[in-house]
């Protein structure tokens, strides 16, 4: 488990698995609610996930693939692609410099 500060954060990565579009809908989101901070969010496959991430979101279910596809970097697990608390937490200490656990 990995931990950055927010203020840290300058690449957000959105991983997904081949499917219905839902973490492309979660990644737009997370652009909006990111602009004006200094934080890219990216949008890949949980397989190719860039060196440079600092912080991967992911659906629960792949989890353990964006773990040994980016190890040593902060990974926070979300249930619901729209309004999870887990993501809400992430934007909120990226905005407030909290500490973001993954």
């Amino acid at each position: 488990m990995s931990s950055i500060q927010g203020k840290d954060v300058r690449k957000l990565v959105v991983a997904c698995d081949a499917g219905m579009g839902s973490s492309v809908m979660l990644a737009s989101t997370l652009r909006r609610q990111l602009k004006g901070t200094e934080v890219t969010v990216e949008h890949t496959p949980v397989n190719s996930i860039p060196g440079d991430a600092d912080v991967i979101v992911c659906h629960a279910g792949l989890a353990d693939r964006a773990r040994a596809s980016a190890p040593g970097v902060a990974l926070v697990p979300f249930q619901v692609f729209i309004g999870d608390p887990a993501v809400t937490r992430v934007v909120d200490a990226i905005k407030s410099g909290g500490t973001i656990d993954g």
